[in-house]
């Protein structure tokens, strides 16, 4: 069973955009934590991380191997090495972080815990105030909340890691291919139903990469091939992130897989699936 690992490909809203796989596909294996999340409402690597857990214990009690599929690391970070157990921050605290210029909160943040300051961009408001926050509210930093994290699965399972790292030259062509053929799939119209749904542009669902270039369309503010030319460099770029965070942060045991998968070199990946010898 394929148990999703996308923070795209959870949203219903989303279907197209995020590739989510088809109808044909989902008869040829079955397929959990797609669409199932509606874009009003934010999921958090640590909301996913429940949800992943509890499907992956079901299918490992019906004797069936899950699969987790998708590329994003933080989410797969959280579900094996767990979360920081930072407790919720005082309402008080929040709202006064939030109610002060960007320049005082850095200044704070450089007196109180000088390492995130050094670390986070300085126009990096969102970060610079979660940090603040953490440390006005429990009196501890974030970098000290991280060291004790809660949750994580990887000393319950045994994990057969697949990194799959194509030739770059070969992933963009795809990432300018596929996202041609989600215009032809209904992407636009698919953007111009959230745009009806007046939803919260900071939500993740309105800052995936071809709904903001799509509303530009829509909304007359660049043509249809602008905002194509515009969704495949958004598409380019989030790639070449995805590749360099998968080439160097997970373990480096975990086998990497550098070529376009070839018949010889698809076998030796899926052996991984197999029982170890």
């Amino acid at each position: 069973m394929i148990v999703n690992a996308d923070s795209a490909q959870i949203y219903r809203d989303l279907r197209v955009l995020s590739a989510s796989p088809s109808k044909t596909e989902m008869q040829h294996a079955e397929h959990r934590l797609y669409g199932v999340q509606d874009g009003a409402l934010p999921c958090s690597a640590a909301e996913w991380a429940v949800m992943a857990r509890g499907e992956i214990n079901a299918i490992r009690q019906d004797r069936r191997t899950p699969i987790l599929a998708g590329g994003t690391g933080l989410y797969l970070r959280t579900l094996l090495d767990g979360i920081a157990p930072v407790p919720s921050i005082d309402p008080e605290v929040r709202e006064r972080v939030r109610a002060r210029p960007l320049d005082e909160n850095r200044e704070k943040l450089e007196a109180l815990d000088p390492e995130s300051a050094t670390r986070l961009k300085p126009a990096d408001t969102a970060r610079i105030n979660r940090a603040l926050e953490v440390i006005l509210s429990t009196g501890r930093t974030l970098a000290e909340w991280h060291k004790q994290r809660e949750g994580g699965i990887a000393d319950e399972v045994e994990l057969r890691p697949i990194i799959l790292l194509p030739p770059r030259k070969w992933l963009y062509a795809r990432c300018d291919e596929r996202f041609a053929r989600m215009i032809d799939e209904g992407a636009v119209s698919e953007v111009e139903a959230l745009l009806a749904r007046k939803l919260n542009p900071n939500l993740p669902v309105m800052r995936a990469i071809g709904v903001r270039e799509l509303s530009d369309y829509l909304l007359g503010q660049r043509s249809l091939d602008e905002a194509i030319a515009a969704g495949r460099q958004a598409t380019r770029r989030y790639a070449k992130r995805q590749y360099t965070w998968f080439a160097h942060q997970p373990p480096p045991e975990w086998p990497r897989f550098k070529e376009a998968l070839d018949v010889d070199l698809l076998g030796e990946a899926l052996a991984l699936l197999g029982p170890k010898r």
